[in-house]
């Protein structure tokens, strides 16, 4: 037998936890000195410790614990539980990622309030293209909702272009429409191609039609931190007597390597 503060050494928990654990019931002593109040715990008892502590790091709370224990979950299932945890803290923490990435954009739009680009915006046609494209819905036209859509999306697209034996013939172009249901935005993927509509090569080949007029910006750096430029062009556009009518498109011009030196140029259609 163990007292309890050798027991909580063992266990490597506080003996304040191990009280406040026997007081609710979910781990009592072995035995319990009538005269002093001394409590006693059994190195048997340390499995059961050890389920409290790891399903409580897990995220349940006290009182599903006690449920899980009393039905004798095993290993395995525990192994399944940290797993599922895992991939759960997992995805916070990508998430928290992004959204810290998305504050520090939005700091650098800030700092660039009042900045007007000059020379930088040039308006012109876009002429047609024809593309394989795939295409998928992200939450909101934010990089955060982007991103994780379009990544996978031109993985796909060149996997399959080559399986199809189709060798792109022009940078990448992404281009964005509002979802049928209002909720998020439709992102397609597409690469230039030479290439006929139909076949059997599993690809949607479209012509991307032609913008009369289009205000372009070259964007430096990666995709996440779009934010300041996509608004210098927005202003712009506004002071100089342009109206937009539509999402803009991205030729990512030098996308390969790092990130930071990429190239992507902004086209926003626009009219009088």
């Amino acid at each position: 037998m163990f007292t309890i503060g050798d027991f909580a050494r063992h266990g490597r928990v506080s003996v304040r936890m191990l009280r406040h654990y026997d007081a609710i019931g979910l781990l009592r002593p072995a035995s319990v000195d009538p005269s002093t109040g001394y409590r006693a715990y059994a190195a048997d008892q340390l499995p059961r410790l050890n389920r409290v502590v790891a399903l409580k790091d897990l995220g349940f709370t006290l009182e599903q614990v006690a449920s899980i224990i009393d039905d004798k979950v095993g290993i395995e299932e525990l192994h399944g539980m940290l797993r599922l945890r895992r991939a759960e803290l997992a995805t916070r923490i990508a998430e928290d990622g992004a959204r810290l990435r998305q504050v520090e954009t939005r700091l650098r739009a800030i700092e660039t309030e009042g900045a007007m680009p000059t020379d930088e915006v040039v308006v012109k046609s876009v002429p047609a293209v024809r593309v394989a494209e795939l295409s998928g819905v992200a939450r909101s036209f934010e990089p955060a909702g982007v991103g994780p859509v379009i990544g996978p999306l031109y993985d796909e697209l060149n996997a399959r272009l080559a399986r199809a034996g189709l060798t792109p013939v022009g940078a990448p172009v992404a281009y964005y429409e509002d979802a049928p249901d209002g909720e998020g935005v439709v992102v397609h993927a597409a690469l230039p191609v030479n290439a006929e509509p139909g076949g059997d090569h599993g690809l949607t080949i479209v012509d991307l039609p032609a913008l009369d007029r289009a205000a372009t910006l070259l964007h430096r750096g990666e995709m996440d931190n779009v934010m300041p430029s996509i608004q210098s062009l927005a202003k712009w556009i506004d002071a100089n007597g342009y109206r937009s009518t539509g999402y803009n498109r991205e030729v990512y011009l030098e996308c390969v390597g790092d990130r930071s030196t990429w190239v992507t140029e902004l086209q926003e259609p626009v009219t009088r």
